[in-house]
């Protein structure tokens, strides 16, 4: 086994272990601030999407700041940067006593984490161009299996221990992530600032969007696959709710819920690398987006929770398939050397994706009813496949 292969295999590991950590709170910050005293519904509503949306707003302003840093001072040190720093800010959600406390805490996350944003240029800076597209769907794979695990696991200790104990638990899941990645993944880099300066350094170049607007266009598309993507998510818990009028064993049900779409999405991302170097990565792309369509589009007539668990397996399935396919495609057009400034601008705007969709979800959820928000995910994905087809028939006449 080469070593590439080595450090990618063991980066894998630790990415898994990474994002069960990160997602087993999922499941249970909507059900811990009703533990700290938020218990009117629209209130509830409110702070989940203040909640995740401002967590993902200041990660978006940060992603660009921590890839230019992985240009100039390496990648596998963002990586640790985020896996350490997201254990001690999740260690410190255990001890907290309201809501601000909460929220504080959720944006010093978004500050300073951007595990897969920092997984993702390690990967395509130690993996081999011909197999960027497989390796990033592998990657991908084992988020989605970590979004799969975690929110169950998550779940199932707040019901049993209870919601400090989950977070407990992720602190030291994120630190046995660490350590695989300090041990075993290794980094041809050698550390060539662009300055004697560190804020210098911290500024992103952005010089390669100016003169590649494909490049430009598949930053905008990350950040709708992502809106799409979570508008519904946060609020799963509270519909599971709504539709069960029971808050006893929710906690394991909207895991269970939340989870299975996030397995869906690991079979997804692996069906994609698999079949995007011989299909093409922009018709995968758009195969996938039609199917999250498809299969968004009933979850707003959805009555019951399984209802929401078939529906939410396939949809997750085919969302599983468009940020490798889109990571792949940025890898082909982004400079050797600028990868981090990059891909921290499509986290940031992946982020951006993540804190407008919670907030619209919230929103959506608090005027119209739970069953908008999985009628919005549809059109916006709608509106996302005909965009990206267009883009893919007007290549063809140029060509």
């Amino acid at each position: 086994m080469e070593r590439w292969q080595r450090s990618f295999n063991a980066l894998l590991v630790a990415v898994l272990f990474a994002i069960i950590g990160f997602s087993t709170s999922n499941p249970i910050i909507p059900l811990y601030l009703r533990e700290l005293g938020i218990t009117d519904l629209a209130a509830l509503n409110w702070w989940t999407g203040a909640i995740n949306g401002l967590s993902n707003l200041f990660f978006a302003l940060f992603a660009p700041i921590w890839g230019a840093l992985a240009d100039n001072y390496g990648r596998k040190l963002m990586l640790l940067r985020a896996m350490i720093g997201g254990a001690i800010v999740m260690g410190l959600l255990a001890l907290t006593t309201s809501p601000w406390q909460v929220l504080a805490l959720k944006i010093l996350q978004g500050c300073i984490t951007g595990t897969v944003a920092a997984a993702t240029v390690l990967t395509a800076s130690i993996v081999p161009v011909p197999q960027i597209g497989y390796r990033l769907g592998l990657l991908q794979m084992a988020i989605f299996m970590g979004n799969s695990i975690g929110p169950l696991l998550g779940g199932t200790i707040a019901d049993l221990a209870g919601s400090r104990i989950s977070f407990l638990a992720t602190s030291v899941i994120l630190m046995i992530a660490s350590y695989i990645v300090m041990k075993n993944v290794e980094e041809d880099f050698a550390p060539k600032p662009r300055s004697k300066s560190l804020l210098r350094n911290a500024v992103p170049d952005f010089s390669a969007l100016s003169s590649n607007r494909a490049l430009l266009a598949l930053i905008v598309v990350v950040f709708f696959i992502q809106f799409a993507n979570s508008v519904a998510g946060p609020i799963i818990p509270l519909v599971v709710l709504d539709m069960t009028r029971s808050i006893k064993g929710a906690g394991s049900l909207s895991g269970l819920i939340i989870g299975v779409a996030a397995l869906g999405g690991a079979l997804g991302s692996v069906f994609a690398g698999r079949i995007s170097g011989k299909a093409g990565y922009s018709k995968v792309l758009l195969l996938c987006i039609a199917g999250a369509f498809a299969f968004s589009l009933p979850q707003g007539f959805a009555s019951q929770p399984w209802h929401l668990f078939v529906l939410r397996f396939f949809s997750g399935f085919f969302m599983g398939g468009t940020m490798p396919t889109a990571n792949a495609l940025i890898a082909a057009h982004a400079e050797q050397g600028k990868q981090g400034s990059i891909y921290g601008l499509s986290s940031a705007m992946s982020g951006a994706g993540n804190a407008a969709g919670p907030a619209f979800g919230a929103l959506a959820a608090s005027l119209v009813g739970y069953p908008a928000i999985f009628f919005a995910t549809a059109a916006i994905l709608g509106i996302l496949g005909l965009g990206v087809g267009r883009q893919i028939n007007s290549r063809k006449q140029r060509t």
